[in-house]
């Protein structure tokens, strides 16, 4: 290509250069059972091809985009390969692909009704889908997120807002020692310190324990302090545990208490028989964070936060300066109100075409089979020699360990790592070091369970 001081492209070199592009994700999406799931290299190698000043002049985009696929996009993990069960996969579809080109190629503003009124009025409609598939009262709303983090943390800031008028002295908020170490990051942005964070340690279920909660705000209240929020586990990573929602919405409504349900993990698959089930009491929540990105199979990123009154949003975000003056006063609705970002894409686009094209039905038998690829993991493990469960599946998790030698876990994980057929993670459960299995991609088959448990049980014996 010649020096294009404009930025452009001819349509035919739109054409030409979307073209090579898909053709790169559909080989992506139909090998992706047959490559590896991880193939990384060193710092070293990869600054060797990719570090130094930037280009001059232009190139050919067919060219940068070869340069791309073998000198970045080759040295990755694949964490929407139908054998990637390690932390919690993204099995990604091609619809919230397109959905995302769209929106990035568009360039949708999706901050303001004035500057984006029909990506707004998508969004709140695809949040009212979530709330509703929870539970969650028709005064509940939300907006979409980058993902658990950032749900996490504005749900919280939401609640320092209606429950202390943002003042946090004294003030304790309470989670197992199974929560996700984003409630944590986001309670410290927000302004809390250690000795404000009351972690529990969980039950033989890896639960909260309702009694042993009730018992630290009380005695929290007895010291002078100021209990006021509980972070309940609507399915945790190393478990798939699920807190007793009924029983902590029971107390927290007699205490004065926010309860927060983190459900980036699990949360999703309220949209099943299921997972209601398993989530009983979670439309009682006061706010809720979950991830599409996980168990609803878009791509990065995609979380959702929402509360069940809507306009407690409004009131923590909402700010007003002169330069917003015609937003404000043109707009029914605008989602920069409603957490951190005023310029914001569209991310909902992904869920709402995927649902548009697939169906809620899809989705709630691609959830189902997410929680029987676990049961089946667990059964083939129970029947093989050396094997013991540590957590039975639930929520799509099974945790176990191998205990006829003196290998760890950790290097059954590097092993797994460096054969690059299958990959699963490692953590801590009761001091004790256990493999996990995560099983939600709807790609996943049991022979792909069936070879996985084999290799890592040949490894083991090796």
């Amino acid at each position: 290509m010649t020096p294009n001081s404009r930025l452009d492209f001819t349509p035919d070199e739109m054409r030409r250069f979307g073209y090579q592009t898909i053709d790169l994700l559909v080989e992506h999406f139909a090998g992706l059972a047959n490559g590896p799931v991880a193939s990384l290299e060193t710092r070293a190698a990869l600054d060797a091809r990719l570090a130094g000043p930037p280009p001059e002049l232009a190139s050919d985009p067919g060219e940068v985009l070869k340069r791309l696929e073998r000198d970045v996009l080759s040295s990755r993990m694949r964490v929407d390969h139908p054998r990637f069960f390690a932390f919690v996969p993204s099995p990604g579809n091609f619809a919230g692909a397109m959905a995302d080109a769209l929106v990035s190629g568009l360039n949708i503003f999706a901050g303001t009704w004035m500057a984006g009124s029909g990506p707004i009025a998508l969004e709140m409609a695809t949040v009212r889908w979530l709330a509703d598939a929870c539970g969650m009262p028709a005064s509940a709303g939300g907006l979409f997120v980058s993902g658990g983090s950032m749900a996490n943390l504005t749900a919280l800031a939401a609640a320092r807002h209606a429950m202390l008028d943002d003042r946090t002295e004294g003030a304790m908020v309470y989670y197992s020692d199974q929560t996700h170490s984003s409630v944590e990051r986001a309670l410290r942005t927000i302004g809390f310190a250690a000795e404000q964070l009351r972690k529990l340690p969980s039950d033989d279920s890896y639960q909260l324990p309702a009694a042993l909660l009730a018992e630290a705000v009380s005695s929290d209240r007895r010291a002078g302090l100021r209990p006021f929020a509980v972070v309940a586990n609507a399915g945790t990573t190393n478990t798939g545990a699920v807190d007793p929602l009924p029983a902590l919405g029971s107390f927290c409504r007699k205490e004065g208490l926010w309860l927060h349900a983190d459900g980036a993990y699990g949360a999703a698959s309220c949209l099943s028989a299921r997972g209601r089930a398993a989530l009983d009491g979670i439309g009682e929540v006061d706010s809720l964070s979950l991830d599409p990105h996980k168990w609803l199979f878009q791509p990065f990123e995609c979380g959702c936060v929402v509360v069940r009154d809507a306009e407690l949003l409004r009131r923590t975000f909402r700010i007003t300066p002169e330069y917003l003056q015609d937003v404000h006063r043109l707009s029914p609705a605008n989602l920069c109100d409603y957490g951190v970002q005023l310029t914001r894409g569209l991310r909902a686009l992904k869920l709402w075409m995927s649902i548009q094209i697939f169906g809620m039905q899809a989705f709630r038998e691609a959830i189902d089979r997410g929680f029987q690829l676990a049961e089946y993991a667990e059964q083939r493990l129970r029947r093989m020699p050396g094997w013991d469960i540590v957590s039975p599946a639930q929520m799509a998790v099974v945790s176990f360990r191998y205990t006829e030698s003196t290998n760890r876990s950790e290097e059954l994980v590097k092993a797994m790592y460096q054969d690059g057929y299958a990959m699963l993670t490692s953590t801590v459960l009761k001091g004790q070091t256990a493999l996990r299995l995560c099983t939600i991609n709807p790609r996943t088959t049991e022979a792909d369970l069936d070879r996985t448990l084999a290799r890592l049980d040949h490894l083991a014996r090796a």
